[in-house]
């Protein structure tokens, strides 16, 4: 019987985690519950970031050195947008890119939800997951920083405050607009209550698998499997493997460690938790929060280190099951 594996995934870290898993165990049935909350709407076409770098990244159509994009890209279209005084220019969508945010807002504009879309385009790139997005409904990240142009603060969106400030001005909070009137797409609760294994990948702990689990009902259906649940930290040695998780994790009141990660999931949600070897020390901690602990190497820095690191997260999972 094929293993039946459901993975809480962002972007980059989460797309490239799922390539090694899908190295370590091919056979396996796996569902992936995509982030939204990065969803923008950018010259009248909705574009989804993260969906988008999954469904790339295991369809073979990824900008490799970026971890984002389309390969072999071209920006005749930004360029001419930008000729025009059309902005933003600070996000930057390619041609080949463009392409699957017509046809995605084309579906949407024609009735289909997301899932569907997502379905859809799918069909093209032939991921080998089941790409869900963890809704239909719209829900978009926002930060609340302090606005330079007032005494005050303004409220961002996720995009803005991670590719045009880089994370450079402290956020104060992050808000996932939308999300507490959303419903889970069709498939998510039934994948997470039929699954035997639950892992949450080295994505962004509060805006990538946090507003995941911000939908109602899909904090409570994690908690409440039967299949055991088990993360990969995303802090390495006291910082963000990649990206500026660092600054949103300041924002929720939470430190940059692999153990403050593990506690702000809670035993309550994560029976496991893989820390990488240079955090060794960790592991006690963490277990002392009641929540399995082990450091084994966390660098994907190719598929099968990765594939090595899905495995690890597989076998924790059997040691708690059992």
């Amino acid at each position: 019987m094929q293993q039946r594996i459901v993975v809480l995934a962002g972007g980059i870290g989460g797309a490239r985690f799922l390539r090694g898993l899908k190295s370590a165990v091919p056979d396996a049935d796996i569902t992936v519950i995509g982030n939204t909350g990065d969803d923008i709407h950018l010259f009248g076409l909705k574009v989804c970031p993260d969906l988008d770098t999954v469904m790339y990244t295991l369809g073979g159509g990824i900008h490799e050195e970026q971890g984002w994009g389309r390969a072999g890209e071209s920006f005749a279209v930004k360029e001419e947008l930008a000729a025009y005084g059309v902005g933003p220019e600070w996000f930057g969508l390619g041609d080949r890119d463009f392409a699957t945010h017509i046809v995605r807002t084309q579906m949407i504009g024609a009735g289909y939800p997301l899932s569907a879309v997502t379905e859809a385009l799918c069909r093209r790139w032939q991921p080998g997951v089941r790409l869900l997005p963890m809704s239909d409904d719209r829900v978009e990240t926002h930060v609340l920083i302090d606005d330079p142009d007032s005494e005050g603060r303004k409220a961002v969106h996720f995009q803005e405050y991670w590719v045009r400030l880089h994370a450079a001005t402290p956020a104060h909070a992050i808000v996932p607009v939308g999300a507490e009137e959303a419903k889970p797409a069709p498939g998510v609760l039934e994948a997470i209550a039929a699954a035997d294994v639950i892992l949450f990948p080295p994505s962004n702990p509060v805006v990538s698998v946090g507003t995941i689990l911000a939908v109602p009902g899909v904090r409570e259906a994690v908690a409440s499997a039967a299949a055991p649940v088990v993360g990969l930290s995303p802090i390495v040695g006291n910082a963000p493997v990649r990206g500026m998780a660092d600054k949103v994790l300041e924002a929720v009141g939470v430190e940059s460690t692999a153990a403050a990660v593990a506690r702000h999931y809670g035993a309550g949600l994560i029976d496991g938790w893989l820390v990488d070897t240079v955090d060794a020390d960790a592991v006690a901690e963490v277990e002392s929060a009641g929540i399995r602990c082990r450091s084994v190497p966390l660098m994907m820095t190719d598929v099968e280190a990765t594939a090595r690191m899905a495995a690890q997260a597989l076998a924790l999972a059997e040691e708690v099951r059992a």
